[in-house]
């Protein structure tokens, strides 16, 4: 038995010696040509793990990936078009650099852990999370001036004449000011996240204003965001809605209710439920619960005139309503003046915003559907900007000229 022990000591004795003091075993030659084959050896692991890594079939692997994104891009012209030029995951998510590659590889550990873990692990997960992880590949997009975009999109390998008229304006603005490829461009390979709960913090400073206003009756006051409205002072029979910046007057102020005055205009076509700022132009200010009469006694039909431009005929209605108070303002400028920061901060990125006299009330809808898609903007935000731009569109500057005051006072409170 002792025998074994000592055998057994002396083999682990040599295995000791040989790996602690192999310059005795081994010339010094194939020392060093043994650790360059091995170093070679573990560079090319690398790199084909390194390689593995990048392909879209590792990339869709989890279902995270193949579940949720994967869907999005085969429905964009970055994964089928005319040309049969494809963009894979790493095109756009990989930088090309040795250094920029390991740092993002490092980055994107912590998507891995998030799926391992089960943070990002179902659809309903994912997508609570995606804000966040859009707006990190945003930054570095940003950071990097879109290098993974240019790629294959050059400003100086652009023919801007064979774009349209409205992309060249865009493009040749961005190629001046050298901007990044996402500042105008997101949601081309993957649908934009919801923005909910990260809605614009000035609004708190709006809310907190008008909760110490103390509306009294005779006072016209101005609506600070969308609220309910209720035909009974104990607001339990809600009739409907105002939007933001709609005007009011208090015709009666108790402590938990409001009794306000609606002035306002409707197209007399159908239920008439939306009704609108001022005459002709669609700039919603209320809109009704479809089982609510157009005809109720709390509605009174003041004037009725006739539209030529669409061969409808509108009515000037007044209603007496209920509401909560505390979301009332002196004034619309505190509202104008986040809509308008908004609008330059949000709209000025991908080209020179057009100034809000420079279309009509009436065309400023359509015109700023196109736009928004482009921004972060919540929904209250874009709410309170095309409010704004239709009541400071050219129908209410060219009233002012004329000196139409009263039609902009009823526009304008």
């Amino acid at each position: 038995m002792r025998a074994i022990f000592r055998w057994i000591a002396n083999l682990f004795r040599w295995i000791y010696d040989w790996f602690t003091r192999p310059a005795r075993r081994i010339g010094l030659g194939l020392l060093v040509t043994g650790g360059f084959i091995a170093g070679v050896g573990f560079w090319a692991s690398f790199n084909a793990g390194m390689d593995y890594t990048n392909t879209e079939e590792f990339c869709v692997s989890c279902h995270t990936m193949g579940d949720n994104l994967l869907p999005e891009l085969q429905k964009t012209v970055h994964w089928k078009n005319r040309t049969g030029v494809r963009a894979y995951c790493m095109d756009c998510h990989v930088p090309h650099e040795f250094t920029d590659k390991i740092a993002r590889k490092m980055q994107a550990s912590r998507e891995v852990l998030s799926h391992v873990v089960g943070t990002i692990g179902t659809r309903e997960k994912f997508l609570e999370h995606r804000l966040v992880l859009a707006q990190r590949e945003w930054a570095r997009f940003k950071a990097n001036n879109s290098k993974e975009c240019r790629n294959c999109h050059d400003y100086d390998s652009m023919d801007f004449d064979k774009m349209k008229v409205t992309s060249q304006m865009m493009m040749r603005s961005a190629a001046e000011r050298n901007a990044s490829c996402v500042d105008c461009h997101r949601g081309i390979a993957h649908e934009l996240p919801e923005i909910k709960g990260a809605g614009n913090p000035a609004f708190a400073s709006l809310l907190s204003e008008a909760s110490h206003v103390n509306a009294s009756p005779g006072g016209s006051y101005i609506s600070v965001a969308p609220q309910a409205i209720y035909s009974d002072q104990g607001l339990s029979n809600q009739i409907g809605s105002i939007e933001v910046s709609t005007p009011v007057k208090i015709l009666e102020a108790t402590d938990s209710a409001l009794l306000v005055e609606l002035d306002l205009w409707r197209k007399n076509k159908g239920l008439a439920r939306v009704w609108y700022n001022t005459f002709g132009m669609n700039v919603t200010n209320a809109i009704l619960n479809r089982d609510i009469n157009k005809d109720s006694e709390f509605i009174s039909v003041v004037e009725s005139r006739m539209d030529e431009m669409s061969g409808l005929e509108w009515q000037k209605v007044r209603a007496s309503v209920w509401i909560e108070p505390g979301h009332l303002l002196t004034s619309v400028e505190p509202i104008w003046d986040i809509a308008r920061h908004s609008y330059d901060n949000a709209c000025s990125v991908c080209h020179r915003q057009p100034q809000p006299a420079s279309h009509d009330a009436n065309q400023w809808p359509g015109l700023f559907a196109g736009m928004v898609g482009f921004t972060n903007m919540d929904d209250d935000t874009a709410d309170i900007v095309l409010k704004y731009l239709q009541l400071n569109s050219s129908d209410f500057a060219t009233a002012s000229e004329t000196g139409l005051e009263s039609t902009i006072q009823s526009a304008r409170p």
